[in-house]
């Protein structure tokens, strides 16, 4: 059994391993007649013209009354046929919907029009283009980041103890990191999906609790995803048990765990705003290992703050702290890299950059992110000078205080990270 369920995970990670090309959140283009127009007659239908293709299950068109007008396709993909009654006045008010078909991000407004012969068009203020609920948008903000916390600290920690710490797989403080880790990534992927249904229906927090809310999600693609994404997580939890059992070296276990690995992190990146622009091959691959970085220096700093200097064993620190210090600053380099490259596929210019909200959540993701690398560099300078004196008063606690303290303040920035990263991904982007 546990090995059909590797060789699932391994055939999915296979299927979610192509990048998908995609542009920035799906807008309307234009539509006829168009807002504030005063057609000679009333209008039968009304046509909306999309930036890119649409599914129909996706538009979502009412009345100011709340009643949903039927939608239908045309020849074009991108172009939608909305029915129209015929108001005693003349003045027709709708506002539209659509749900990005690659991230589920939804984009909505009004428009209104009079027939000429009966009335003016109606104002601007008597028609208010339709929101996603504010708590909505925060309870998905919360899940994403407790999502992107659980996954840093199963793949990180999962990476740290199979290549840095073997003994760690006995130690009750890393197993239970690990599992809680793999628990709350699990909820947060059931919550995402509930949560991301309610905001593409425009609904409220009840609605992420409907039944029929996750049956629509599932029925689109950012659904599919996360679906793929809780399989993934269904499979860690066989990867976790092998290695609690200390399979940890078998090549089998190895195999495995990559899979899952794979699997978790593309399913992550696969909702997010990194194929938006001219290249989404580079902009799928700078988002791999941007996760990727993140996950080990995250998931390596909190196992090493809460299992490994807590038992002050100096063979431990001797061969453990050294091996993390190489691993982050590869991480981080990683991070480094594939964030420049994010950067230049989603805002695409320094304007877009300093006027945006994208882009100042950007800028403010990198500033903290500074300050992490100014912790991280105290830390790997208390590695180059007091590492050895360290062991040599076997732990002493006074000795490795300071390293505490600077991995700690690096651990509080990174979720402040976090944070901002999950700010991002129901921001627009700056293109």
């Amino acid at each position: 059994m546990r090995r059909l369920l590797l060789l699932a995970a391994l055939l999915l990670c296979a299927l979610l391993g192509t990048a998908q090309p995609a542009s920035a959140h799906t807008e309307l283009v234009t539509s006829s007649p168009r807002d504030g127009a005063t057609p000679a007659k009333a209008p039968t239908h009304l046509t909306l013209t999309f930036d890119e293709a649409v599914d129909l299950a996706d538009v979502r068109v009412l009345t100011v009354d709340g009643d949903r007008l039927p939608v239908s396709r045309t020849a074009h993909r991108n172009v939608v046929r909305v029915a129209l009654g015929s108001p005693a006045d003349g003045r027709f008010a709708l506002v539209w919907s659509v749900v990005d078909e690659e991230d589920g991000h939804a984009s909505s407004g009004r428009i209104a029009f009079a027939v000429a012969a009966k009335a003016t068009p109606t104002g601007g203020d008597e028609v208010s283009a339709p929101a996603p609920s504010p708590s909505v948008r925060k309870g998905l903000v919360a899940v994403r980041w407790t999502g992107y916390l659980a996954l840093a600290l199963f793949v990180g920690g999962l990476a740290f103890v199979a290549l840095l710490w073997p003994g760690g797989a006995y130690e009750p403080r890393a197993r239970a990191l690990l599992g809680l880790a793999w628990t709350v990534g699990l909820l947060a992927t059931v919550a995402t999906a509930g949560l991301q249904g309610a905001y593409a229906s425009l609904g409220g927090l009840r609605d992420a609790l409907r039944p029929a809310t996750y049956a629509d999600v599932l029925a689109t693609r950012p659904g599919v995803v996360l679906a793929a994404r809780g399989l993934m997580w269904v499979l860690a939890a066989v990867v976790l048990a092998a290695l609690l059992q200390g399979a940890a070296r078998s090549p089998g276990w190895r195999v495995g765990a990559l899979a899952v690995t794979f699997g978790l992190l593309r399913t992550t990146g696969m909702t997010g705003h990194n194929s938006e622009g001219s290249e989404p091959t580079w902009g799928a691959v700078a988002d791999f290992v941007h996760l990727l970085g993140a996950a080990l220096w995250i998931g390596g700093l909190a196992m090493l703050t809460l299992a490994v200097l807590p038992r002050r064993r100096p063979g431990e620190l001797a061969e453990v702290v050294p091996g993390y210090a190489r691993l982050a600053a590869l991480s981080v380099t990683g991070i480094v890299g594939a964030g420049l490259v994010l950067a230049w596929q989603v805002v695409g210019s320094y304007d877009a950059l300093l006027h945006t909200s994208y882009g100042q959540l950007l800028l403010v993701k990198t500033a903290v992110l500074g300050c992490v690398l100014v912790a991280a560099y105290a830390s790997r300078q208390w590695v180059r000078t007091r590492l050895d004196l360290a062991v040599l008063l076997r732990g002493d606690a006074a000795t490795v205080r300071p390293f505490g303290y600077s991995v700690a303040a690096e651990t509080g920035l990174v979720l402040v990270v976090l944070a901002v990263t999950s700010l991002l991904v129901t921001a627009d982007p700056g293109r």
